[in-house]
């Protein structure tokens, strides 16, 4: 059982940046890919990026390419998510899962989750 734990939210403006961290424990956080989802209100959750368990791969949801960089740190075990450009639509709580998916594609979905961190982009 892995544990995930978000942190970083908060409110910024449009145009300002933010950067979440999830911190792993448990499992073999090394041999897992990491993924960022987000769900905005009144809608369902969706995927944003993902990470292989190397950091040598990475994809991206298109509403976010550009602006946004996912990275990790095996030796700290933790996954991060550096938003830039920050748009009122990205208004969102986002989740740290181990990923399952297809590379390539935006097909993935969550085998572990934390509990989330809510970011809020005021226009």
């Amino acid at each position: 059982q892995v544990q995930l734990v978000e942190s970083g939210g908060g409110l910024v403006q449009a145009g300002g940046s933010l950067r979440l961290s999830c911190a792993a424990s448990g499992g073999t956080f090394r041999s897992y890919a990491m993924g960022w989802f987000r769900q905005a209100p009144g809608k369902e959750r969706e995927f944003v990026a993902v990470i292989s368990w190397n950091g040598g791969n990475t994809y991206y949801a298109d509403s976010v390419k550009g602006r946004f960089t996912i990275s990790r740190d095996n030796a700290k075990n933790t996954v991060n998510l550096q938003m830039n450009s920050l748009k009122p639509e990205d208004t969102a709580l986002y989740y740290c899962a181990v990923a399952r998916g297809g590379w390539g594609t935006s097909t993935w979905s969550g085998v572990y989750w934390g509990k989330g961190t809510l970011v809020t982009v005021s226009s």
